[in-house]
């Protein structure tokens, strides 16, 4: 009877430590999520101060932009939507050119690894949208989907486009053509083959 009471109290111990140790940890990553987050929000609050700090320089109205783009405002003043365009594009060429610098920074760093660094970007950008837009899911689709084009972006299909920069755009949409002329010599192939074995 001892014996089966220690058993049961050492069982009940070992499932309180594993509950309160689960607990701690869940705790302990909950917090960590929501200092990244508020973290993140700090960095974008920072870069979208600055982006309406360029925008007043260039006599935009940051908080109404999209008066700029309607009808009667472009009749009026055409010069502002052009400004706004000229914007937007600065702040284009200015985000590609951070993203290559990090992404090559991060690259030349860890070099084979970048592949993890990769994910676990990725994954840390997925939980700060999803904890961000926690109880609108609508609203987190847009910024997914450039968090995943970022991804893509970035991995091989963007380190193809990149891998020999000497070559020219005439060179890679020539070899792109070749690559989709042996396509359709192939499908014509099978084409013929599939004809061949119909009139058998």
């Amino acid at each position: 009877k001892f014996s089966k009471l220690y058993k049961l109290l050492k069982l009940g111990f070992q499932w309180s430590f594993f509950t309160a140790a689960f607990y701690f940890i869940l705790q302990f990553f909950s917090r960590l999520t929501e200092r990244f987050v508020y973290g993140v929000d700090v960095l974008v609050d920072t870069f979208w101060r600055i982006w309406t700090d360029v925008l007043d320089v260039l006599g935009i109205d940051a908080s109404n932009l999209t008066h700029y783009f309607s009808p009667a405002a472009v009749a009026n003043n055409p010069t502002r939507v052009l400004l706004l365009i000229g914007a937007v594009l600065l702040a284009y060429w200015f985000l590609s050119v951070f993203l290559g610098f990090f992404f090559s920074l991060l690259h030349m760093l860890f070099g084979h690894f970048f592949w993890i660094v990769r994910v676990a970007l990725f994954a840390l950008s997925c939980v700060y949208i999803l904890q961000k837009y926690e109880g609108e899911p609508e609203h987190a689709v847009l910024p997914l989907c450039f968090v995943v084009a970022v991804y893509f972006m970035t991995g091989p299909v963007g380190f193809y486009w990149r891998r020999n920069s000497s070559n020219s755009l005439e060179e890679k949409i020539d070899h792109i053509d070749s690559q989709v002329r042996l396509l359709n010599i192939r499908l014509t192939r099978v084409i013929e083959n599939m004809d061949r074995a119909n009139d058998q």
